[in-house]
């Protein structure tokens, strides 16, 4: 008898460990340029957090202005002054290197719903950092490996100068095999490509790879269609996804673009996740709205194991990744970043809406190119 209280006892000790409250410090875009994809990763984590009933969870969110010094004093305030035990939200890969490797060093936990830099991911990599999106390359490979099978022979490519844009272009050109027409990296932020488009048009090129989220992708397309250049665009599905394209209109139609997630892949959690997001939110999840969701449930699945304070226990439980995602299978590859199928994925029009429709694969279970890097 003495036994069995004392295994009970310890049980009790163990779920009270576990449900004990847990903050979470949720920095995110909700201003500016790139607010529409914040407030999707927040709408849809949030979405996960409701429904999974827990009282137990407390997030702290913030708006980072797409501004690496506001991130920094964000995260700052969050651990020092409002205790969080885990971070997350970050949106682009220039604020997720000024605040991730502080915040793990600190011995916090940092789950990203979408800036996986190649930094943080090979000799940057650290036991409390998740990906939980991609790591930057990957969507960009996809749209090399689509652009072979598409019969490209010699593609213009472009993207901003920041870290994400980098990687961009480097896992284009690792699974490209044609030539190089030209390789442009504007300015982040920027809104007129005028000049960009005349080298374009000047390049001899087949095709057009560009990488441009948010607003700088809906500047693009529009001008690009203007211009009447007219060659074959691939992208990822930044500038592709639900929250851009009814911005982007027409210019959009026909275009393929790479994604590990799209409304229609056909799994219980993902149509049931596209059907509550629009029943919350009243408008289809983006992309984004995934990866929130995503991030929330790998969490809340952590939680059910183990606490944040009990590091090593907590750790593991990521690891595992015991969660429906909507992507269907989920995995962590050993520098703790997905290893997935990514989705050719071709813009359509549904009635008035402009959606995405999956078209093949462009890379199965696909593993990111640094995690040989990765030493931890």
């Amino acid at each position: 008898m003495k036994k069995t209280l004392l295994a009970t006892a310890a049980l009790i000790l163990a779920a009270g460990a576990a449900m004990a409250e847990v903050k979470v410090g949720m920095i995110t875009t909700l201003s500016g340029g790139g607010a529409g994809l914040g407030i999707d990763v927040r709408d849809g984590f949030m979405l996960a957090v409701k429904q999974s009933g827990r009282d137990d969870i407390d997030v702290v969110i913030e708006d980072d202005q797409q501004k690496p010094d506001i991130a920094v004093q964000l995260a700052d305030k969050m651990i020092q002054s409002e205790k969080v035990d885990v971070l997350t939200g970050i949106i682009w890969s220039n604020l997720a290197m000024a605040v991730v490797p502080a915040a793990v060093a600190q011995g916090k936990f940092y789950l990203s719903p979408n800036a996986g830099p190649s930094a943080l991911a090979g000799a940057g990599c650290h036991p409390n950092y998740f990906n939980v999106a991609w790591q930057n390359d990957n969507l960009h490979e996809a749209a090399g490996a689509y652009a072979n099978t598409a019969g490209h022979k010699n593609t213009f490519i472009l993207a901003p100068n920041y870290p994400a844009g980098q990687d961009a272009l480097t896992g284009f050109k690792r699974f490209f095999k044609g030539d190089l027409a030209g390789e442009i990296y504007t300015q982040l932020g920027q809104t007129d490509y005028a000049a960009e488009i005349a080298q374009i048009r000047a390049s001899g090129a087949d095709s057009v790879f560009f990488f441009l989220p948010g607003g700088m992708g809906i500047s693009f397309l529009k001008q690009y269609a203007d211009s009447g250049v007219g060659l074959p665009v691939v992208g990822p599905a930044f500038s592709f996804d639900q929250g851009i394209l009814q911005a982007v209109g027409d210019a959009a139609l026909g275009v393929v673009n790479t994604s590990q997630w799209s409304k229609d892949i056909d799994n219980p959690t993902n149509k049931a996740f596209v059907e509550t997001f629009q029943a919350e939110y009243g408008r289809l999840p983006s992309l984004y709205a995934s990866q929130g969701f995503d991030t929330a449930n790998l969490l809340i699945s952590a939680l059910d194991k183990a606490a944040p304070s009990d590091a090593d226990a907590f750790r593991a439980a990521l690891e595992a990744a015991d969660f429906s995602s909507t992507r269907g299978a989920f995995r962590f590859g050993p520098n703790h970043h997905p290893i997935q199928t990514i989705y050719a994925r071709e813009v359509i029009k549904e009635g008035d809406v402009f959606t995405n429709k999956i078209i093949g694969v462009a890379l199965e279970d696909h593993a990111d190119a640094y995690a040989a890097e990765c030493k931890m």
